[in-house]
């Protein structure tokens, strides 16, 4: 025992003091610190002056404009940043009220609950538009101050197609709103048979059920109350609440998941569920109403109560994509509980053939994110700020759902070991669950009414870690910290969060979404780009849209309304920008948006079998259940959308483009929707030589009085060639093609009209309507080719391979196709069909390879 007191009291005896005299040290040290001395001013010299040129420039020390600004923050002082009442306070005291840049910065620094920072016209700013407005163009668009691109001129694709290749980008896509619907699981199904297209009823079994369990999520066109028959409102984003079981619910007829060997949809038919659906800004105010309209007329005819109510201000979301993004997602996801509700529940019941497929992989474990698709992962994770800098943590596999307790209790006591003691962390969302709350464990989420503690201030944190720092360093009694106020607001150090994975696509990195409370949206938001993800805005994300094949809304989706309000403020903005040119060099106008409508003037000259009728944009002679007697509802729109509206219909599945074809008669045309991804099928059709013959005997079958349909194609340039925006597409002719095929021919000057030509192609009428115009001049009318279609998207500088989103016509496309098959030898034909394109202000013909999406995807309503 003695000899462990010398050793306590030695080892108390090396310790540094908890302070330090100054002039004790230097007094200790006076040696030391002379030779140091002397050693310096042997190498200066003796010259201890600094340098002419290394001195700092103090021109601004008597600077009355900062002494100004200087005395308006002392005032400031004694403001409190956290109260609006003690603002107004003192700006009565003072009888003068608050510059307007200090009463905005107090705004957009709090952090409530809910709810959006508005600017003086009702504009709402994101949670990170501090962040946005240093370093990004903003703009009005949507209601929002949203980042429209990074600073200068629009350009920097092939950076930003970098670090989406070789990084991770990131987006505040906080805009978008979840409208959530609560009712009787078959009333919310009727609901979206009745809005959504496809249809969830229409889906094969086991994507439905992992679907309608909550295990994934699904995308569909929302449309008007009457789909697929009405008009189109916006592609959105829908998911289920996963099935949440109580005791309550053992009497209600619901049959216990534990218990469960048959599919979970049994006897659920009546049961409570919930519903998001995730609408972009844009589209908000139609597709909200349109719902609204879907649940009343439900109500009035089945008697029932079905809520129906926006989120907005409630929940963020950020969009995390490249290929670096699931690396980032990593580091940022340290789970207080690791519960997956859809893994578990898959594991638990067998909704699908493939049940036992999913069983064996690794859902548990954050190691390879190509184990799922579409999946909904759900956590309660700590505040990424307070993370350590290295910590690794494995979330292993349970086998049963008693191991899956055990795991939960495991990682929640190695997660939280270093939280602070006085946190109060048996909250429901970070406790461990017990029996049938395991699937309510993100309810906060869910529940509206519930409150999610926001997270803790800045300067809290950076006081704590400074008091660690100071008791690591001994130079401060770590007990001697500032109380805790008893007013503060309840803060946390965890959070609900919904990972949503995107769909798999070959040879192209996966995107996440993350889903959270509103009011940790810039607490990870700090982190992600600290931690290395490059910020994009608007115009970026429409750059990897294109990059990646999907269409971009409202850019690429010419049949919604909100297409026509985003090209009417684009052709504000290019009017003016050519009214502040001199008249000598101002450019020529174009149409924007493009005039669908002059695609009608194409039928004559190309379809030589579709028989002659009168096209009537209010009536339709077909039967009514056709898909070819599409008529929409009119509303009270500007002048500028009834002259340059989508007068046509987009076929967005395959069955779509199957009744179309049907209700037309031309089942003999050249559209293979059937052939997805089967190249043999494909192949075995263009060596078939009796196609031809077989559509020549139905040529007099066609019936084409209705609206155009097109179909989304993706255009490759055959050689060379840049397609912009607005760009038309029109048909070739045999020789045409030849100029760019043959090896005899020679691109030099290619095909290309008289430039007298160009500006006159399309005319703008004084009604404001665009028509298309056909020279008389036989020299010119030698070069006119005749449009079938537009590009929504061009090509993307720096893309490897440049790719554009363009809508073409349907028939005039299978059209081409046969007359291209019949006039090109069987060795020749190809999957593709050869189009033209040129820009509006080029007079330059290109050739360039169509490939329909359709042919290659069963569905095409994925969107970013």
């Amino acid at each position: 025992m003695a000899i462990e007191g010398s050793k306590r009291s030695q080892a108390s005896a090396s310790q540094p003091p908890r302070k330090i005299n100054v002039q004790k040290f230097a007094e200790a040290r006076a040696t030391e610190l002379e030779s140091l001395h002397s050693t310096i001013s042997t190498r200066l010299n003796n010259d201890f002056r600094s340098r002419r040129n290394k001195r700092r420039r103090t021109t601004a020390f008597d600077n009355q404009v900062a002494k100004k600004r200087n005395r308006k923050r002392l005032r400031l002082i004694k403001v409190d940043k956290s109260n609006v009442s003690g603002l107004e306070t003192e700006q009565k005291k003072n009888k003068s009220p608050l510059p307007r840049c200090a009463r905005r910065r107090l705004e957009l620094k709090r952090n409530p609950d809910s709810g959006f920072v508005t600017s003086g016209d009702g504009s709402k700013r994101l949670r990170t538009h501090v962040w946005h407005a240093k370093r990004f163009t903003m703009t009005k668009r949507w209601g929002f101050y949203l980042p429209l691109g990074l600073q200068g001129r629009g350009r920097g694709s092939r950076a930003v197609l970098r670090w989406f290749k070789q990084g991770a980008l990131v987006h505040d896509a906080s805009y978008n709103v979840a409208v959530q619907l609560e009712g009787p699981e078959d009333s919310l199904m009727a609901i979206l048979q009745m809005v959504l297209v496809p249809s969830p009823s229409v889906q094969s079994e086991g994507v439905s059920d992992s679907v309608l369990s909550g295990i994934t999520f699904g995308t569909a066109m929302l449309h008007h109350v009457g789909a697929p028959f009405s008009q189109p409102i916006a592609p959105v984003t829908y998911m289920w609440r996963p099935y949440q079981l109580s005791k309550e619910d053992d009497n209600n007829n619901c049959l216990d998941v534990v218990e469960c060997n048959e599919p979970c949809r049994i006897g659920y038919r009546s049961c409570f569920r919930q519903l998001w659906l995730w609408i972009h800004a844009s589209a908000f105010s139609e597709g909200y109403d349109a719902l609204k309209c879907a649940c009343q007329k439900l109500m009035n005819e089945r008697g029932i109560t079905i809520n129906c109510f926006s989120r907005e201000g409630q929940l963020a979301k950020l969009e995390l994509i490249g290929s670096k993004a699931f690396q980032l997602l990593q580091k940022t996801v340290r789970p207080v509980t690791c519960i997956l509700e859809n893994c578990w529940q898959l594991q638990k019941c067998s909704i699908a053939k493939e049940s036992d497929d999913f069983q064996n992989k690794n859902f548990f474990k954050l190691e390879n994110e190509e184990h799922v698709s579409c999946a909904i992962l759900s956590f309660t994770i700590k505040d990424p700020r307070v993370l350590p800098a290295k910590c690794n943590t494995d979330f292993p596999e349970p086998d049963s759902i008693i191991d899956l307790q055990e795991v939960e209790a495991n990682d929640h006591h190695n997660l939280t070991g270093n939280l602070d003691k006085n946190e109060e962390v048996g909250s429901p969302s970070c406790s461990k669950p017990e029996g049938n709350e395991i699937l309510s464990y993100n309810k906060n989420l869910w529940d509206a009414s519930s409150r999610i503690d926001p997270p803790e201030e800045e300067n809290e944190l950076c006081m704590e870690k400074h008091q660690q720092h100071m008791g690591f360093f001994c130079l401060d009694n770590p007990k001697s910290r500032p109380p805790k106020t008893s007013n503060k607001v309840q803060c946390s150090r965890s959070c609900p969060i919904l990972l949503l994975k995107d769909n798999n696509k070959k040879g192209s990195p996966m995107g996440w979404s993350i889903i959270l409370p509103i009011s940790w949206a810039k607490v990870f938001w700090l982190f992600l780009v600290s931690k290395g993800a490059h910020a994009i805005g608007l115009r970026e994300k429409h750059w990897v849209a294109c990059e990646i094949g999907l269409p971009y809304f409202p850019s690429d989706f010419p049949d919604c309304n909100s297409y026509l309000s985003l090209k009417e403020i684009e052709a504000i903005a290019s009017r003016q920008n050519a009214e502040q040119r001199p008249p000598a060099i101002r450019p020529f106008r174009i149409p924007i948006p493009p005039p669908w409508n002059v695609v009608y003037a194409a039928f004559d000259k190309l379809s030589v079998r579709v028989k002659e009728a009168e096209i009537s944009s209010g009536e339709n002679m077909v039967g009514k259940n056709s898909m070819a007697n599409l008529s929409y509802e009119t509303s009270d729109v500007t002048s500028f959308r009834c002259h340059n509206s989508f007068d046509g219909v987009v076929a967005r599945t395959s069955s779509m483009l199957t009744d179309f074809l049907n209700g037309i008669h031309g089942e003999h045309l050249l559209f293979f929707p059937q052939f997805q991804n089967s190249k043999s099928s494909f192949v075995k059709v263009m060596k078939d030589k009796s196609m031809m013959g077989k559509g020549q005997n139905q040529s007099t079958q066609i019936s084409y009085s209705h609206k155009l349909c097109f179909v989304r194609v993706h255009l490759h340039a055959y050689k060379e060639g840049i397609f912009e925006d607005g760009a038309v597409v029109c048909a070739p002719c045999i020789t045409d093609i030849s100029l760019w095929t043959s090896s005899a021919g020679s691109i030099e000057g290619g095909l290309e009209m008289p430039n007298t030509a160009v500006g006159s192609y399309f005319k703008e009428q004084s009604s404001g309507k665009w028509e298309l115009q056909v020279s008389e001049d036989p020299s010119s009318r030698e070069y006119h080719r005749w449009p079938v279609g537009f590009v929504t998207t061009g090509f993307v500088r720096g893309s490897k391979k440049p790719t554009a989103e363009a809508f073409c016509e349907a028939v005039l496309l299978a059209c081409l196709r046969e007359k291209q098959w019949k006039e090109m030898p069987v060795n020749r034909r190809r999957k593709e069909i050869y189009v033209l394109v040129r820009n509006l202000r080029s007079s330059a013909y290109r050739l360039a390879l169509a490939t329909i999406v359709l042919e290659q995807q069963e569905e095409d309503v994925r969107f970013l």
